[in-house]
Order: C-alpha cells, then structure tokens, then sequence
C-alpha cells in the first residue's frame, strides 16, 4: 500500500490540495473555519452543559475540549470519507487508479483540520494552567489510533455507500447516538465499574479517556488500554481494507 501511494504521489498531493480548497471554497473566512467551527461547539457546548455537569468537573473547560476535538476529527473525517467513492467517480471510472487514494485524501485533509485545532486547543491548556509535561508527547499515540479507526470506518462506510446511499442518513443518526455514548460533557466516574467497562466497546470515548487522563490528570494508563485501543483501531482498519478488496471490481459498476 505504501508503495501504491509513493507511486502516485503527485495524484496524492494534487487529491489533498483540492478536497482542502474545496471545503472552504466560496466562504469569507477560509480555512479560518478550521479553527473556529470547534471553537465555536465548545462555545455553546460550555454554555448549555457547565450548569448541569460542570460544577464538580476540574478544568471543565479543557474536559470538553478534549472530548469536542476527537469527536469531530471522528465525524468530519469518517462523514467525508463515505462519499469518497461516488464524488470522485468520474476520475476512476476512467483512469485506473488505487481508489482507497480518494479516502486517504480526504483524511489527510481532516488531519491538517485537526492539527490547526490541536494547535488552539494546546493554547487553551496554557490559558487554565493546565502543566505541560513529557505525557504530552503520549498524546501521538491516540491520534495515530485515531487515524487508523478513521481510514479504516471510512473504508467501510465508504464502500458500503455506493451500493446503499441510505448510509449517510443511517450515519448521521449512528453519530450522534455516538456523541452521546462518548462521555464528551460528562464524566462516566459516577456509574458503578461494569457501566464504565462498557464504555470502553466505544474507540471514540477510549481515545477521549486517553487525551483526558494525559493532559488533565498528568498521568499514564495501563499497557492493556494502550492495547485495546491499538486493537479496536486496527479491527476497523482491517475489515475496511479487506471490503475494499472483496468489492474493488463491483465499485465500478454502481457508482
């Protein structure tokens, strides 16, 4: 696969450079927006929930925000992968090119977002003197297994959306059912253990726990979650790439 893409680097680059031109074509603020549109979510999410769930919460302000920042990377990169396919149809139905090019594409364009916000949020954490310690190096490791849930969903849902469009509505209601089972406004400390346990089936809420365990509490987990994350983020990864295989010749055809 690496190989693949070194091949088509220069269709890699010019992929990025146009889905990141494209998502703030046309808008006064450009990729401005990268930064704001969280800002923005954490803006309101303080608002409405620091009166019901916030009181008790120390630097709830960075709670959220380590909850908002994962979720919506989770959301945007997994929601603009699952038209990767059909949008660019009209290159791959004509040129023979690894397709799972197109989804990459779209996630390093996510990454970038994701990286500017990372930059904002890291300014946050100064703001409400939160220390800054070598844990904080630890945090590429959840955002590499974030990576790789990313690409591999995308996958998932992106095949699975040119032959039944009916995903993008099913998506859209499995993701804020999701928002809500990730613990982004609340904290699961209050449920007995065998509650919290089952938090743990959800990637998303794992990696949040990670970035608030490092940056909030400055301490480190044990090596059996690094595993569980690592294993749920390659679950995915491998059953996308695997649907890209068994489908690959059928894409054709229905887009």
């Amino acid at each position: 696969m690496f190989q693949t893409l070194k091949s088509y680097q220069f269709l890699f680059e010019e992929l990025v450079k146009r889905d990141f031109k494209t998502k703030y074509k046309r808008t006064v603020l450009g990729m401005a927006w990268s930064v704001l549109s969280p800002l923005l979510h954490l803006l309101v999410m303080r608002l409405v929930f620091t009166r019901f769930f916030g009181r008790t919460t120390p630097h709830y302000t960075i709670f959220l925000f380590c909850g908002n920042l994962v979720f919506s990377f989770f959301s945007e990169s997994t929601n603009q992968g699952m038209t990767a396919l059909t949008g660019n149809a009209g290159i791959f139905t004509k040129v023979n090119v690894p397709k799972y090019l197109f989804l990459f594409s779209k996630n390093v364009q996510c990454l970038i977002n994701f990286g500017l916000t990372l930059c904002v949020f890291f300014v946050f954490c100064a703001l409400d003197h939160i220390t800054f310690t070598w844990r904080f190096v630890l945090l590429l490791y959840p955002i590499g297994c974030l990576v790789l849930l990313n690409l591999g969903l995308g996958l998932i849902l992106s095949a699975l959306f040119v032959f039944f469009r009916d995903m993008q509505y099913l998506w859209s209601v499995f993701t804020q059912l999701l928002m809500y089972m990730s613990a982004i406004f609340y904290s699961v400390d209050n449920y007995s253990p065998k509650v919290q346990r089952l938090f743990l089936i959800n990637p998303v809420y794992v990696i949040i726990k990670y970035f608030r365990v490092i940056v909030i509490d400055a301490s480190l987990l044990s090596w059996h979650y690094h595993l569980l994350m690592a294993a749920e983020a390659l679950i995915a990864f491998g059953l996308g790439c695997w649907m890209y295989k068994k489908f690959n010749h059928k894409f054709l055809y229905y887009v």
